[in-house]
């Protein structure tokens, strides 16, 4: 109890400070989304990024150096997913690692006879259980200027951190109340079928084909779909737009008139 009122006592101390200029014309020069977000949402949208890069650790990594630009626009672009649920945070995360493009990942598979089989493949991000997230900073400074094709990595990847909070990814994140779940999992798991058979036909959906290779990418591509592309997720597929608006307690379709 001590713990979370020190907490947000820290927290209104860093909101009551004036938010940066140089920010501020970060956002506005280099997120157009910011600058259509209703008023309201871009205050809470600021309190956010700035509680957010108090409190979380950013990393170079091989040679990258940090410019100002790029905590806040990945700040941004995280916290985003947050201002329609103000209970809702990344209590998780500690750190944030940033590539200057994308890089080298390995991977296991397992064969039915139980061979493992390490190999390496291409990656612009990734997200951890244990509080750590990477990105490419090429793929998210093109997803914070172009928010309307649907792909953009740092929705992607803290979307999987909000699943990852009770230690699973597995596409059912914590929600608002226990009466909720039964919908969620009921929309969601259909529409993964349906992604998954559209897929297998080669036919064409508005998510991408990723989402149907589990449902922890179902649930990240949707919310990129949900933020980027919501008109027509909305038109298509109403219920999922509806689920996805529950959970993130906005209607981005606003966002995008």
């Amino acid at each position: 109890m001590i713990f979370e009122f020190l907490k947000q006592r820290r927290r209104k101390k860093i909101r009551s400070k004036p938010f940066p200029e140089s920010h501020l014309k970060i956002l506005e020069g280099q997120f157009p989304l910011y600058q259509k977000l209703p008023a309201d949402a871009q205050t809470r949208l600021r309190d956010l990024v700035q509680v957010f890069l108090a409190e979380k650790n950013f990393e170079g990594c091989r040679g990258f150096e940090l410019s100002e630009e790029v905590p806040v626009l990945i700040a941004a672009q995280a916290c985003l997913l947050l201002i329609g649920n103000p209970d809702r945070e990344y209590s998780k995360l500690k750190s944030i690692l940033v590539y200057p493009r994308s890089y080298a990942a390995a991977s296991e598979q397992i064969s039915e006879g139980g061979i493992v089989t390490v190999s390496n493949h291409e990656v612009l991000g990734q997200s951890w259980e244990q509080g750590l997230v990477s990105l490419s900073w090429e793929s998210t400074k093109h997803g914070a200027a172009n928010m309307h094709d649907g792909r953009n990595v740092v929705i992607h990847e803290f979307a999987h951190q909000l699943d990852q909070e009770d230690g699973v990814a597995n596409g059912l994140p914590v929600l608002r109340s226990r009466c909720r779940y039964a919908a969620w999992k009921s929309v969601l798991s259909e529409e993964y079928e349906r992604l998954q058979d559209r897929v297998e036909k080669g036919r064409k959906a508005i998510m991408d084909a990723y989402g149907a290779t589990h449902p922890a990418e179902f649930f990240a591509v949707a919310s990129e779909c949900f933020f980027e592309k919501s008109k027509q997720l909305k038109h298509h597929r109403p219920e999922l737009y509806r689920e996805l608006q529950i959970f993130y307690g906005q209607d981005p379709v606003e966002y995008h008139d």
